[in-house]
C-alpha cells in the first residue's frame, strides 16, 4: 500500500513542478513575467532577481525530474521539493507581511495576486511531498499491480489539475467584485 502511496506522490509532485516549470518558459513573455514577479516581491535584491528567477526555474525543472525517478533519485528530489516548498512559503509570506500584491506566477500564466491561499497550496504541496520524503526513504522495491498503478497515477492527476488550475477554481467561488 505505500508502494502505491509513494508513486501517487512522486506522480503528484513531480507533474506540479514540471508545469510550473513549463508554464515559465513557454515563451519569453511568460519568464519577462515571471521575472518582473520575483522583482515585485522584493525579497531579493533588484540586480538578483533574474538570477533568482532562472535558479528557481532550473530547480523546479530538477526536482520534476528526479521526484519522477524510483528511490533514491526520489527520495532526493523530495528533499529538493520540501527545500523549495518551504523557501516559496516563506517568500510568499514574508511578501504578504509587507503588503505585496505581485501576481503569483506559480505557473506563468496566472495573474491572480498573492494571498493566504496561496500559502495553503504550498503548505498541501509540502504536505505531499513530505509524504513522499518518507515513503521514498523507508519503502523496498516491490512490484505494482496494474489497477493500483492506475489509481495512483489517477489520484496524482487530480491532484496536479487541482493545484495548477487553483487561482481559476477560486475565482469560480469567490463572490463578484471580491479579490
Amino acid at each position: 500500500m505505500l508502494a502505491y502511496l509513494l508513486l501517487s506522490c512522486r506522480v503528484a509532485v513531480s507533474g506540479v513542478f514540471l508545469l510550473s516549470f513549463a508554464g515559465k518558459i513557454r515563451g519569453r513573455t511568460a519568464y519577462r513575467e515571471f521575472v518582473a514577479s520575483v522583482e515585485a516581491l522584493n525579497v531579493v535584491p533588484r540586480p538578483l532577481a533574474r538570477a533568482a528567477a532562472t535558479a528557481v526555474i532550473a530547480a523546479e525543472a530538477c526536482t520534476a525530474l528526479l521526484v519522477a525517478l524510483p528511490p533514491p533519485a526520489s527520495f532526493a528530489g523530495f528533499v529538493l521539493a520540501v527545500g523549495l516548498l518551504t523557501a516559496f512559503t516563506g517568500v510568499i509570506l514574508v511578501a504578504l507581511r509587507r503588503g505585496s500584491t505581485a501576481p503569483c506566477r506559480c505557473f506563468g500564466a496566472a495573474a491572480a495576486p498573492l494571498g493566504r491561499p496561496h500559502v495553503i497550496r504550498k503548505l498541501t504541496l509540502l504536505a505531499v511531498s513530505v509524504t513522499g520524503l518518507a515513503g521514498a526513504a523507508g519503502v523496498a522495491t516491490v512490484r505494482l499491480a496494474g489497477e493500483g498503478v492506475l489509481a495512483a497515477v489517477i489520484a496524482a492527476a487530480v491532484v496536479v489539475l487541482l493545484v495548477s488550475r487553483f487561482d481559476d477554481l477560486l475565482a469560480l467561488f469567490r463572490p463578484e467584485g471580491a479579490r
